[in-house]
C-alpha cells in the first residue's frame, strides 16, 4: 500500500467521528458529525433514512471529510481530509457485519433502540490528503485514489 494511503487508514483507524460534509437540493453545504468505521480508506457509517445526510447523499453522492483531533499546538496538528462518493450499503448481511464493527468501536451502542429506518453508507474515496504540521506547517500529502 501506499505510504499516504497507509498514514491515512491508520489514521482513520484510531479515531472515532469524522466531520461529514453533503450539498442539499439547494446546492448549500451542510455538516454532520458521525461516528463510523474504517477498512483502509473507505469510511461506513449508520443513519437514519430520513436524515438530512441521508437525503443529500442519496440525491448527490459528492461528500468530503475530516478527521482531526482539537489540538493545543499548531505545530503537531495531524488529520486527514477526504474526497469521495457515498453510497447506500444494500446487501444485508454486510450492513449487519459493518454495524457489529461499530458495535465494537462504540461501547453501549446495544443501548440504542433498534430502528427500522437505519441506513448504513459507505464513502469511498476518489482523493485524499494527510495533513502533518509535524514535518513542516501546513505540510500535506495527496493522494488520488
Amino acid at each position: 500500500m501506499d505510504a499516504v494511503k497507509s498514514k491515512i487508514a491508520d489514521y482513520l483507524a484510531s479515531h472515532p467521528y469524522l466531520r461529514l460534509g453533503t450539498i442539499t437540493s439547494r446546492c448549500t453545504p451542510q455538516v454532520h458529525t458521525v461516528g463510523y468505521v474504517s477498512q483502509g480508506c473507505t469510511a461506513y457509517f449508520a443513519t437514519d433514512r430520513k436524515s438530512r445526510k441521508a437525503k443529500n447523499m442519496l440525491a448527490n453522492p459528492a461528500v468530503a471529510y475530516a478527521v482531526d483531533e482539537n489540538y493545543q499546538d499548531v505545530t503537531a496538528i495531524q488529520g486527514v481530509q477526504l474526497e469521495g462518493r457515498a453510497s447506500q450499503v444494500t446487501l444485508e448481511t454486510e450492513t449487519m457485519r459493518l454495524l457489529d464493527l461499530m458495535a465494537q468501536k462504540f461501547p453501549g451502542m446495544e443501548k440504542i433502540p433498534p430502528n427500522p429506518d437505519l441506513v448504513m453508507f459507505k464513502i469511498a474515496p476518489t482523493r485524499g490528503y494527510f495533513l502533518d504540521n509535524t514535518a513542516a506547517f501546513g505540510h500535506r500529502d495527496m493522494i488520488d485514489f
